[in-house]
């Protein structure tokens, strides 16, 4: 059911649990809705205690709470940049505009024929580049990457996640019959067309990227030798291991961080047998995680999956790097596995973060049963466009209870969420000037997540985008609602109107 969120501080989950209390605020009323409930999973699914406490969205902002209610966080960005932004949040949160655009976009992703490919026609590779392309790609060679990079740091990120967007797409025959890939002239093949492009393009992804920045690694990209291997959890196939070697090498060597992303349930215990297995081999300097691994808070299981890989790492000794993520998979992964509405996804999204931050094991996060486990060195990057838990994350990061030693970033989608990556960079600058060195050491690490590629390579990336803006109405009127208020902010400014 729909509520209002009460004009006044609200309780929340601290690092301690529920008896311990965290005062937040927000800047405006917001009104929820959770997803229709579902029937109950079967007995044997983990599940969120029904005791759990419920993370209410807070209510106000006074003038002394790390969110500046009177500041103007977008001011950061070029004004280019902003009206971009707000002709994409326009179409997208348009009925009218975005289902032809969404149209246009399937077509080009999908199309074979050269007039509809914008590797091959110049005049749709400029107008895409111009316009969509811009707003979520990094470039399509060295020196425009590392222009872009340069441009989101001058604006006060520290980094980027860099990833790569060209895949592997496999017909339907491949698809169906999927098989080990590891003999003959299917070898080669498999070799030759799909895990060559692939390590090369991460290779290069790992060398385009800074040392602070991460590079973002599908598994699913690498194509059907990876696919067979990861549905059946098994290692990875010899070749595909010199590749994943290879590259873990380099990130070691240039200190870039691999994220392995979470993929779709049918592959995800695999895709977490490979990451534990590398992280063993380079998570050895303690507090200092060089691959990470990717959990969806959606998932009724995260909780315990988290959990017993924590206990693994303090078991064994290394630092277990985590990505948590509320989830991107929920029109492929089965129901009846996610929770039931979007309220507890937030419940277990912000108590997994709780206890992170602090490293301490909480009522989301609990210790393996029956095991007397501590909690271990970790990692953390927090995925979130949602303003509430970037909020909620800073604010236990500045409490007595967190961990300040533990490394800690906060990333969002380049080309959305700018109206929450902002006030984060916005409290860094103001936190770098006026702290003590001390503090501006743990300022909150603001990121974006930004692949490259040529225009053609990244169009299935942007289709994904733009579906997922329509996903996402609420969230894209806002980021709408922030870039226009903005742009009057600066033209009153310029008339001399401002406050």
């Amino acid at each position: 059911m729909p509520y209002d969120a009460p004009q006044s501080a609200l309780t929340q989950q601290s690092c301690n649990g529920p008896n311990q209390k965290l005062r937040l605020f927000s800047t405006t009323r917001r009104r929820i809705h959770s997803s229709s409930t579902r029937p109950s999973p079967p007995a044997d699914q983990p599940v969120l205690a029904a005791a759990a406490p419920v993370n209410h969205i807070p209510a106000e902002v006074p003038a002394e709470s790390p969110p500046m209610a009177k500041s103007a966080p977008l001011s950061v960005l070029p004004l280019s940049m902003v009206l971009r932004n707000l002709a994409t949040t326009s179409i997208s949160s348009s009925p009218i505009l975005l289902p032809p655009s969404l149209a246009i976009m399937n077509v080009l992703a999908h199309s074979n024929q050269a007039v509809l490919n914008p590797d091959k026609n110049p005049l749709l590779r400029w107008l895409l580049k111009k316009t969509f392309y811009a707003q979520f790609c990094a470039g399509e060679n060295a020196a425009e990457v590392r222009r872009t990079i340069d441009g989101l740091k001058k604006i006060g990120f520290t980094g980027v996640i860099l990833g790569y967007a060209r895949e592997i797409v496999l017909n339907e025959a491949q698809t169906h019959n999927l098989s080990a890939c590891d003999e003959g002239p299917v070898a080669e093949e498999c070799v030759r067309n799909e895990i060559g492009p692939w390590a090369a393009g991460t290779l290069e992804t790992v060398r385009l990227a800074s040392p602070g920045d991460f590079v973002a690694l599908k598994f699913s990209g690498v194509g059907r030798l990876a696919l067979y291997a990861l549905k059946n959890r098994l290692p990875p196939p010899k070749p595909l291991r010199a590749a994943i070697d290879e590259i873990c090498a380099l990130a070691a060597e240039r200190d870039v961080p691999l994220l392995f992303d979470a993929e779709q349930t049918a592959i995800q215990a695999g895709i977490d047998d490979w990451t534990l297995e590398y992280q063993r081999k380079f998570n050895t300097i303690p507090g200092h995680a060089i691959i990470y691994g990717t959990y969806q808070a959606y998932l009724k299981s995260t909780p315990a999956t988290l959990s017993a890989h924590l206990a693994a790492a303090a078991t064994e000794g290394f630092t277990l790097g985590v990505k948590l993520v509320r989830g991107a998979y929920l029109g492929a992964d089965p129901r009846h596995i996610i929770h039931d509405t979007k309220a507890d996804t937030d419940n277990a999204y912000n108590g997994i973060a709780a206890s992170l931050i602090c490293r301490t094991w909480g009522s989301v996060l609990k210790a393996p049963a029956g095991q007397d486990v501590k909690f271990p060195r970790v990692s953390v990057m927090l995925g979130s466009h949602n303003l509430e838990s970037v909020r909620r994350a800073r604010a236990i990061r500045d409490s007595e209870q967190a961990d300040r030693d533990t490394e800690l970033a906060i990333a969002q989608l380049q080309g959305m969420a700018d109206e929450v990556s902002c006030e984060l960079v916005h409290a860094s600058r103001e936190r770098a000037r006026e702290g003590n060195a001390r503090e501006k050491e743990d300022a909150i690490k603001a990121y974006k997540y930004i692949v490259w590629g040529t225009t053609g390579e990244c169009m299935k990336y942007l289709l994904r985008r733009a579906y997922e803006n329509r996903d996402a109405v609420a969230r894209t009127r806002s980021g709408r609602d922030a870039m226009w208020s903005e742009v009057k902010r600066r033209f009153r400014g310029a008339l001399g109107l401002s406050a």
